[in-house]
C-alpha cells in the first residue's frame, strides 16, 4: 500500500481531530422549519441548511451556501371556524402529525419561521397560532405578512427574484391564491413595487346571487372566473384598472408612471399556477382552476405581452425555514441608552437605503423610512422594529445630524411611546449617531445604535444583554429563507 510513485503525507488521527474542529468553527449545520398559514392552505416543510464563515478575517458572519428540502407537508385547508377564528387544535395536530411523519423531535429544529397571511391573519384567534410555538419563542421567527411583505414573500419563493437576477431581467411576478392577488415588479433581482387586489381561488364577491349551501350554475361559474381573470390581466398590463378592479384592491394601485414600463417575462405562483403550468388536474370545489383555465384563453391571445416562465415554484412558494448566526459587536462604536431594556427579541428588520454617499437631507431620510414601513405593512409605533441601513462618506456632524432627524421624523409614535429605536448600521457611525439623537433631538429617545452588522430584507434580530467586561452586545440574526 505504500509503494506510491509519488510523495504523500500521512494524516495522523490527531490531525483529523484538529481539522474536524477548523471546520467546525467556520460551518455551522441547522434544522430548520418553515410553517405557511395562510387565506386557503397550510403547509409546512423541513429544511437543513448549511451555513458558512465569510473568509474574511476574523469576521464573525457566516452565510448561507447550500439548503436542503428534507420533508414537505401535503397541503391542508387552512381549518376556518363559524365564528370567525381559526381551528387551533385541528391545526396544532395537523403540525404535530407532520412532525411524526417527517421523523423529527421537535427539540432537534434549531430555528424556524410561522407566516400568517391573508384571511388567517385577520381572524380573531391569529395571535393563538403564534402561542403553539411559545416555548420556542428564542428560534422562531413568527411573521405576520401584510400584502405587501406577502407580494415580496412570493416573488422570492416562488424563484422570480433568482430568475430575474440570473438573467439581468424585468419580471412581473403573479402569485394567485385562494383570497388575493399578488403582484411584484422585479428588476435584476430588487422589487421595484407590489400591489394586490381581492381576486382569488376560493374567492367570490362579484354581484351574483348566490344560496348558502346552493351549487353554481356553469354559467355563473364561467362569468365568475372570466371576469376574474379580465382584472387580473388589467393589472399584468400595469394599469389602474377600471372601478370594479379600483374597488377590490387592497393595496394602493400601481403607481402613474410604470404605465409604460417594459416587462420581459411574467411568471405565475400561487395555488392557481399549478392549473396554469399543468401540474395539477384535480378540482377542489373552488374557482382555481376555472380561473387558470380563462387567464390561460386571454395569454394565449394576447402577442403584445412578454412571454410566461416557469419560476419553478407555485402553491409552495413560501418560506423553507429560518437561519440564524450570531454576530459580536464592538463595545466602541455602539450606544446603548437603557442597557436594562435588553433584551430584545425577533424585531423584525426595515431595510432603508438613505444613499449616504452623496448628499444627505432629513426629507428623503424620512421619505425612505416611511417606504419602508409601507413595504412591509408595519403600523409606526405599533410594535418595535430595527432600520438596518448602510453608510458612506463622510462622518460629518451635518451628514449625521440629517440621518437622525429625518429617522425622527418618520417614526414619532415611536419616540412618543417610548419604544426603543433600533439602528443596526454597516459603518463606523453607530455611537455617533446615538449621540446626535439622544442630545440634540430627541433627548428622551430609548436609542440602541450598533455598527458593522450588514441585514436586508426578511431578517428578524435578537438583542442580548451587555457583556460588561468587553462592552459587546451577541447579536442573532435570524434570515427568512427561500428555496
Amino acid at each position: 500500500m505504500h509503494d506510491l510513485e509519488f510523495e504523500h503525507l500521512h494524516v495522523s488521527p490527531d490531525d483529523v481531530a484538529v481539522n474536524e474542529v477548523a471546520w467546525a468553527a467556520d460551518n455551522v449545520e441547522l434544522t430548520t422549519v418553515g410553517i405557511d398559514i395562510g387565506s386557503s392552505t397550510s403547509h409546512l416543510m423541513f429544511a437543513r441548511v448549511h451555513l458558512q464563515r465569510l473568509s474574511t478575517a476574523l469576521s464573525s458572519r457566516f452565510v448561507v451556501v447550500e439548503r436542503k428540502i428534507l420533508w414537505q407537508s401535503p397541503i391542508l385547508l387552512t381549518p376556518y371556524r363559524p365564528d370567525y377564528t381559526i381551528d387551533v387544535d385541528d391545526l396544532a395536530g395537523f403540525i404535530g402529525g407532520c412532525y411524526a411523519y417527517a421523523g423529527i423531535e421537535r427539540e432537534k429544529v434549531d430555528s424556524g419561521a410561522v407566516i400568517l397571511t391573508g384571511e388567517a391573519l385577520k381572524r380573531r384567534n391569529a395571535r393563538a397560532i403564534a402561542d403553539l410555538f411559545s416555548e420556542e419563542a428564542g428560534k422562531f421567527v413568527c411573521a405576520s405578512a401584510g400584502h405587501h411583505m406577502e407580494c415580496q414573500m412570493a416573488a422570492h419563493g416562488s424563484g422570480a427574484v433568482a430568475l430575474s437576477r440570473g438573467h439581468n431581467a424585468t419580471l412581473l411576478n403573479v402569485d394567485i391564491g385562494g383570497g388575493t392577488t399578488k403582484f411584484a415588479l422585479i428588476e435584476n433581482g430588487r422589487i421595484l413595487a407590489t400591489c394586490a387586489v381581492a381576486v382569488g381561488g376560493r374567492l367570490i364577491a362579484l354581484g351574483i346571487e348566490l344560496a348558502l349551501g346552493a351549487p353554481l350554475a356553469p354559467g355563473d361559474r364561467q362569468r365568475v372566473a372570466a371576469r376574474m381573470a379580465r382584472m387580473v390581466m388589467g393589472l399584468i398590463d400595469l394599469r389602474q384598472g377600471g372601478e370594479l378592479a379600483r374597488a377590490l384592491l387592497v393595496t394602493d394601485p400601481w403607481p402613474a408612471e410604470l404605465a409604460n414600463r417594459s416587462i420581459d417575462a411574467i411568471t405565475f405562483s400561487g395555488g392557481v399556477a399549478e392549473y396554469l403550468y399543468k401540474r395539477e388536474k384535480r378540482r377542489f370545489g373552488d374557482l382555481g382552476s376555472d380561473l387558470a383555465e380563462e387567464l390561460r384563453h386571454l395569454l394565449a391571445h394576447r402577442r403584445d405581452l412578454a412571454p410566461v416562465w416557469d419560476p419553478g415554484q407555485g402553491i409552495r412558494a413560501t418560506v423553507i425555514g429560518a437561519a440564524q448566526f450570531s454576530v459580536q459587536i464592538s463595545g466602541n462604536t455602539i450606544l446603548i441608552a437603557d442597557p436594562g431594556k435588553l433584551p430584545l427579541q425577533n424585531l423584525p428588520v426595515l431595510s432603508c437605503n438613505f444613499a449616504a454617499d452623496g448628499e444627505i437631507t432629513p426629507d428623503a431620510v424620512a421619505a425612505t423610512v416611511r417606504g419602508a414601513l409601507t413595504r412591509a405593512d408595519f403600523e409606526e409605533g405599533e410594535s418595535p422594529i430595527a432600520l438596518a441601513f448602510p453608510w458612506r462618506g463622510d462622518p460629518s456632524h451635518a451628514r449625521l445630524h440629517a440621518v437622525a432627524a429625518g429617522i425622527c421624523a418618520a417614526l414619532p409614535r415611536t419616540l412618543q411611546e417610548g419604544m426603543p429605536l433600533v439602528l443596526l448600521i454597516d459603518g463606523d457611525v453607530g455611537k455617533s449617531l446615538g449621540r446626535v439623537i439622544r442630545h440634540e433631538i430627541a433627548p428622551t429617545a430609548d436609542v440602541i445604535a450598533i455598527d458593522g452588522v450588514q441585514l436586508k430584507e426578511f431578517d428578524y434580530v435578537d438583542i442580548g444583554n451587555v457583556i460588561e467586561l468587553t462592552n459587546v452586545v451577541p447579536i442573532i440574526i435570524k434570515s427568512l429563507l427561500f428555496k
